[in-house]
């Protein structure tokens, strides 16, 4: 087993990294790692589904798409990632059980009393400390995991989106959960550094012949082209969603405006408004500007501030057009 270290805490190196990892090495890695405050979704998930957009903003905190399945998550570092990259015989890789195995058995040699349960989680007393997923490329399969170990559970609270009843698509959606963080369960107390020592050395000691690594330059240089290439992008993060539909109500100086907003390929393809005494003026600027448009919070909203005069003609703002739309 190669134990890689990875000090990098910029989340979108760090998701690049496991795909680079699992698609241009060979044999079985371990990897624990940290990010910053980041929300990282499933590859099958809608984005602003997911997320509180006005809290995510407002805290500058970035989205990233990973490349296996399941739901939402919220790293900060108070959060353990946990990777595992092995070979394996086609159609037999997806074994949750048995990469969570040796994370269980150091949490129970801390004393606290894990339990696999659910899907893919790890529970203590019913609250939720780690969600998993996994993907498979060729004969080759990564499961990763988070542990909460001292997050800040009110932002990860306030992150995240409570309900999808705007969203109408065949994304695959978040279940929330009851969570908790490790260290509350901890009799004896560590630090997350500690915890991370700990597991360094049992999963050493459960593989013999283990051996460190650290990123060498030409690796963390081919990461690095990866992020840019496709971790930092829109498309990859928000554009990569299932096409869907985006309902919104919103009240305006007494006016009820009804908007439906069809979204393919991340870019709006249809809008479908209603309110009260109409305006062609504003009609013809959905059609004919924002239809073609991504479903982009921020060039939405130069767009609308391009045409601040002509929206209030219609009593309307940037800002209240733009909540309308997200």
């Amino acid at each position: 087993m190669l134990i890689i270290k990875r000090p990098q805490t910029d989340p979108f190196f760090n998701i690049a990294a496991e795909e680079y990892l699992m698609k241009n090495t060979s044999g079985d890695c371990f990897m624990l790692w940290q990010n910053e405050p980041s929300i990282i979704i499933g590859k099958h998930q809608n984005a602003l589904s997911e997320i509180n957009l006005p809290f995510v903003k407002e805290n500058n905190i970035p989205v990233i798409r990973r490349i296996s399945g399941g739901g939402t998550v919220f790293h900060d570092p108070g959060n353990l990632n946990f990777t595992f990259i092995s070979d394996g015989e086609t159609g037999k890789l997806v074994d949750f059980r048995k990469f969570t195995q040796p994370i269980i058995e150091v949490l129970n040699h801390l004393g606290v009393p894990a339990k696999f349960e659910g899907k893919n989680d790890l529970r203590v007393n019913g609250f939720k400390i780690s969600g998993n997923s996994e993907h498979v490329y060729k004969n080759r399969i990564l499961h990763h995991g988070t542990l909460l170990f001292s997050s800040d559970l009110t932002n990860l609270g306030n992150a995240l989106r409570s309900g999808h009843e705007k969203f109408q698509d065949r994304a695959v959606q978040s279940v929330r959960s009851k969570v908790a963080n490790i260290s509350d369960f901890l009799t004896n107390k560590i630090s997350i550094l500690e915890f991370k020592e700990r597991i360094e050395k049992y999963i050493s000691g459960k593989f013999p012949g283990s051996e460190f690594h650290h990123l060498n330059t030409s690796e963390i240089a081919a990461i690095r082209k990866l992020s840019e290439a496709k971790y930092r992008t829109w498309e990859w993060n928000f554009g990569y969603s299932p096409d869907y539909f985006f309902k919104n109500s919103v009240k305006v100086n007494e006016v009820l405006y009804n908007f439906e907003v069809q979204v393919k390929k991340g870019l709006i393809s249809e809008i479908q408004f209603d309110y009260k005494n109409k305006s062609s003026s504003l009609d013809v600027f959905l059609m004919q500007e924002v239809v073609g448009k991504r479903h982009h919070y921020d060039e939405l909203l130069r767009l609308f501030e391009s045409n601040r005069q002509m929206l209030a003609e219609v009593n309307l703002k940037p800002e209240i057009l733009i909540k309308i739309l997200f």
